[in-house]
């Protein structure tokens, strides 16, 4: 008997971002569908980028997870367009990488984000990115690209700690 896609969901809620093992592939959003095409289920994924380099343990986490699971018939359908965005990150999960000392991306700044964010990001204004740690705005960004390509390197001028800023993508 094949389980309903809501079971998948949840089997697939335990799978953890293989870079931020904090938050699952389900709050990253990046898990985009779940549905049984006859006896073969069918999950589609949209990476955070195309070239993202956890592309292929991510395919091999869920295939391991839902396989563990029983499913023997699985298609891994790898979906380009739309492009994932930040906004695809659920809440919870942008409170998950706070906790974790990573800033999570600022509503509204993401490229399908609102209007007045995409026009800030657009203008070249630097963000004001708070510090996971302390709290505290006075941050500054020290490199484009932080620990991840998906993510930029800042350093909080009060508490002095380096910490990575989930990029709006």
């Amino acid at each position: 008997m094949q389980p309903d896609t809501e079971q998948v969901w949840r089997w697939l809620s335990e799978v953890p971002d293989p870079e931020i093992p904090v938050i699952s592939l389900t709050d990253l959003g990046i898990i985009r569908d779940v549905e049984w095409r006859g006896d073969t289920l069918v999950v589609t994924v949209t990476p955070t980028y195309s070239g993202c380099p956890a592309t292929g343990v991510i395919n091999l986490d869920i295939e391991q997870k839902l396989r563990e699971n029983g499913i023997d018939k699985l298609e891994l359908k790898r979906q380009l367009s739309p492009a994932w965005t930040t906004d695809w990150i659920a809440s919870e999960a942008k409170e998950k990488l706070r906790a974790y000392g990573i800033a999570p991306p600022i509503d509204g700044t993401a490229a399908a984000g609102v209007l007045a964010g995409r026009a800030r990001r657009m203008s070249g204004e630097e963000l004001t990115v708070p510090c996971p740690r302390c709290g505290s705005v006075n941050t500054a960004r020290v490199s484009q690209f932080g620990s991840t390509p998906c993510k930029a390197a800042y350093q909080c001028r009060d508490c002095l700690e380096p910490f990575d800023y989930f990029k709006c993508i």
